[in-house]
């Protein structure tokens, strides 16, 4: 025989109940809440998740013992009380207790058609809900006599007995169909879709009706008090007279709460309600230290609140909401730094696709530089220039990009590419120029000769066609879609203050052009940790000089075209230090293989064969020499630097000298010199030589002293192994964290997106190392560098400078290894000043 649960097994809802949020659910301890602060909350109990637990595994409950919590002739409904109201759960089942005994007082107190639309829409409910009759075989049009007949008529037939009478079966079934719907397996998987470990619990609250329907002023409807995109003060809701639940968000004819011109209100119909309403709202985000949405009912003029959940907000009024509730001295600033998710502020620092608008997509990739951009389409570099000199928005679609298409990058409002990853190059400048970019989207089809983009769907896409492009969720949609503008205010700017005031990790931008400079000044970075010196290279009067140098037989011909860059290179480097403004600025000297600086089309190699006036034969021959089987394992970084000394001799005269140039200006400047792709000490010294020469030399030629740093950027692993050697020539060392994966893992970061997904959902990988740093392999080899460079040169300055260091869980590793700061593209500076504050204040806990 089965036993029935006590009574112990649920509770009373009072101010002094012992009502725990892990055991009754979130709905249960908030409506406690509400008691506390006197609102006027229905009588209710809760059900703890074990005794739904137990409902769902046939036990049956003492009933009786619930319903005299609510009279002889109680009238209730039921509500999910899940741990997360993220979670979701059973719907509410409203005016339990309806039966024909109960339908005729009620047609007496509050007439018939109020008495037939109670009883109809609980039949209607019972039968699809708890019954799980089909829904179509209920549905009615308004409730008449007829119409309830009907109904109690079809359930009978299809239930083969009539509708139950009795209040306690009502229940009992009730409890027994939503605890079961929770520990369905279709329920189970939705809501760990939502983020809910696998034995999420459910409680459920019994709650007293507040009707909604009947004489004098009688209605529901919810109401909140900011606006939930933008956070700013707004009283907004419905309100529908003679309903219940949240039907006042379900139909048109629900009326407005403030007054308005476009028709009634309930300000206008009942003042004295709005007025309470207000109240409590006010009192909820005072007691309750959060915005919250009140669902309310209001019976024959009486009041009462049902219900108070956090409102449902956008990443920006988040932001907004609790700078202001800091600000009111309701929460802590460094609460207020903890309610805001670091990746939320990419909503803010870029335009947004309107979360709320239709949209048509038309091809989904990796969502690697975030916001949202309209503009036509383009197929080059060439094309994007000329669209934007016409001052027309344009998104450049590119099979993949390489270093010559900056420009085109740069013009560009948005940038899409068929292949790539998030450390792509498309990716990588995209973010570092805060341009929104989708990469891998291999459901398109590129003919570059036709100008076409050519859909999964079949739809086809030419040039000058309008499409809009989310880097933020990775789709790319046809036509305009409605935007939303950026979000950076007084509450971004004092939130990334009050997160400065508490972390401890330093935290610089990746920064190549002036532009970038200004965008890190802006996010207020502590300075540059990596400037790629090549991306200089390529504006069109300085690439026609560095093909020459390349074309060039000696080393007195190099020399003579570098010294036409030097002062193009002097500069850049002024602008940056003017911008910086006397915080550190760590310039890399050249990488990448010179092959890049060529064309790649016969007809590109004709006209650089014109340009040079040399024979087509000579051109096609030296750039068929420099081209490499590997060219990212090949002649680049600091073996340019070993091979051809006069590149890296012309860079480090230019940085000197606009060093001594601020100077004069009155502005102190130390720069940090940093050489790439190191895998030996005896590539430091011999470099370490040539650029010391350049020091004297323009200390003496200028007249004036200064200062540098000369420090290596660790990417390959026999430079992190032998970190303890390196470090005797170098003041810091900089872990490019991009081409460090790409070489521990042996993985291509361009093309390592055609098979990642399939990786990390098969659990090869925990996530993409390229994404999120990893850290039991390449971590394992940033600890060994750190830890030999020190023991060798204690006061060595270390830190990472690969797209990692935007990544909020690679500064939480960073910091606990005790790198002195991190450097990402500046767009993600601000993500990274607050995740670095989190890390900080979780750890005062």
């Amino acid at each position: 025989m089965q036993k029935t649960l006590q009574v112990s097994d649920f509770t009373e809802l009072t101010p002094t109940a012992d009502i725990r949020a892990a055991d009754h659910g979130w709905r249960a301890k908030c409506l406690q809440r509400l008691i506390r602060l006197n609102l006027p909350v229905p009588e209710t109990v809760a059900l703890p998740a074990q005794t739904v637990r137990s409902i769902a595994a046939g036990h049956p409950i003492d009933i009786k013992s619930i319903l005299s919590h609510f009279g002889a002739s109680p009238l209730i409904s039921v509500r999910p009380s899940p741990g997360n109201p993220d979670w979701g759960g059973p719907g509410t089942i409203l005016n339990i207790g309806m039966n024909a005994s109960r339908h005729q007082t009620l047609v007496k107190t509050h007439g018939r058609e109020a008495a037939d639309a109670l009883y109809l829409r609980f039949v209607q409910t019972y039968a699809t809900h708890v019954a799980r009759l089909d829904p179509d075989m209920f549905e009615t049009g308004h409730a008449t006599p007829d119409a309830l007949r009907e109904a109690l008529r079809h359930y009978e037939r299809e239930m083969e007995e009539p509708f139950p009478e009795s209040a306690e079966t009502q229940l009992s079934e009730v409890l027994r169909s939503m605890a079961r719907a929770w520990e369905g397996t279709s329920a189970r998987l939705l809501r760990q879709a939502k983020g809910a470990p696998t034995e999420a619990a459910l409680g459920l609250v019994v709650q007293e009706m507040a009707q909604g329907i009947g004489q004098g002023i009688s209605g529901s409807g919810v109401i909140q008090f900011i606006d939930p995109v933008t956070g700013l003060p707004l009283v907004k809701g419905r309100y529908l007279g003679q309903s219940q639940g949240r039907d006042a968000l379900k139909k048109n004819e629900a009326i407005f709460l403030t007054q308005d011109k476009r028709g009634p209100s309930l300000e206008d119909i009942a003042p004295e309600i709005f007025a309470d309403l207000l109240a409590y709202g006010a009192i909820c985000r005072r007691k309750l230290r959060e915005e919250m949405q009140i669902e309310f009912t209001i019976e024959d003029s009486k009041l009462s609140v049902l219900d108070a959940v956090k409102v449902a907000r956008s990443a920006r009024a988040g932001l907004k909401i609790a700078v202001a509730l800091a600000e009111d001295e309701i929460i802590s600033q460094n609460e207020a730094v903890l309610r805001v998710e670091p990746r939320a502020l990419s909503e803010l620092l870029h335009p947004q696709v309107d979360t709320s608008a239709a949209r048509d997509v038309f091809a989904k990739g990796i969502a690697a530089s975030p916001g949202a951009a309209v503009g036509r389409i383009v197929f080059s570099s060439q094309a994007a220039q000329a669209s934007a000199a016409r001052g027309e928005p344009c998104i450049m679609v590119r099979r993949e990009t390489a270093p010559e298409d900056i420009r085109g990058m740069h013009a560009a409002v948005g940038v899409v590419t068929e292949r790539g990853g998030v450390t792509s190059h498309a990716a990588v400048i995209a973010r570092g120029l805060g341009v929104p970019c989708v990469v891998g989207a291999t459901g398109i089809r590129l003919d570059s000769k036709e100008k076409r983009l050519l859909a999964a769907d079949g739809r086809v896409f030419g040039e000058g066609d309008l499409i809009t492009v989310d880097g933020t969720t990775g789709q790319v949609l046809a036509g305009a879609a409605e935007m939303l503008a950026p979000a950076l205010d007084d509450a971004f700017r004092k939130l990334l203050g009050w997160a400065d005031n508490v972390r401890d990790i330093g935290i610089r931008a990746n920064a190549d052009t002036p532009a970038d400079a200004a965008t890190a000044r802006k996010f207020e970075a502590q300075g540059i940790g990596l400037c790629r010196t090549e991306h200089m290279f390529f504006e069109e009067d300085r690439l026609v000089v560095m093909r020459e140098m390349i074309f060039a037989d000696t080393s007195k011909d190099r020399a003579a075209a570098l010294a036409r860059l030097l002062p193009m290179q002097r500069a850049d480097f002024v602008q940056l230090f003017e911008i910086m403004a006397g915080l550190p600025v760590c310039i890399r000297l050249f990488d990448p293989p010179l092959h890049e600086f060529l064309p790649h089309s016969r007809e590109g190699l004709r006209e650089l064969a014109e340009a040079l006036d040399r024979p087509l034969s000579e051109v096609t021959r030296r750039a068929e020499a420099l081209a490499e089987f590997n060219p990212m394992l090949g002649m680049r970084g600091v073996r340019l630097g070993v091979v051809l000394p006069e590149i890296y001799a012309m860079q480090a005269q230019a940085i000197f000298e606009a060093t001594v140039e601020v100077a004069r200006k009155g502005t102190a400047v130390v720069p940090e010199i940093m050489i790439p792709l190191v895998s030996a000490k005896r590539e430091v010294e011999l470099v370490k030589t040539h650029i010391d020469a350049v020091a004297a030399s323009v200390r003496v030629k200028s007249g004036v002293d200064f200062d540098f740093k000369l420090g290596v950027m660790v990417e390959t692993p026999r430079a992190a192994l032998r970190a303890g050697d390196i470090a005797q020539h170098a003041s810091f060392l900089s872990f490019g964290t991009n081409d460090l994966t790409q070489m521990t893992y042996g993985l291509s970061r361009d093309d390592a997106g055609r098979f990642m997904n399939t990786y990390v959902q098969q659990g090869v990988f925990p996530e993409d190392p390229f994404h999120v740093l990893d850290v039991d392999g390449v971590g394992e080899l940033l600890l060994i560098g750190a830890e030999r460079g020190r023991e060798t040169r204690p006061d060595l300055t270390v830190s990472i400078c690969g797209e990692h260091g935007g990544n909020p869980e690679s500064i939480g590793f960073c910091r606990k290894a005790g790198f002195d700061y991190v450097s990402c593209s500046p767009y993600r500076v601000p993500l990274a000043r607050l995740a670095a504050a989190h890390l900080a204040l979780a750890d005062l806990k």
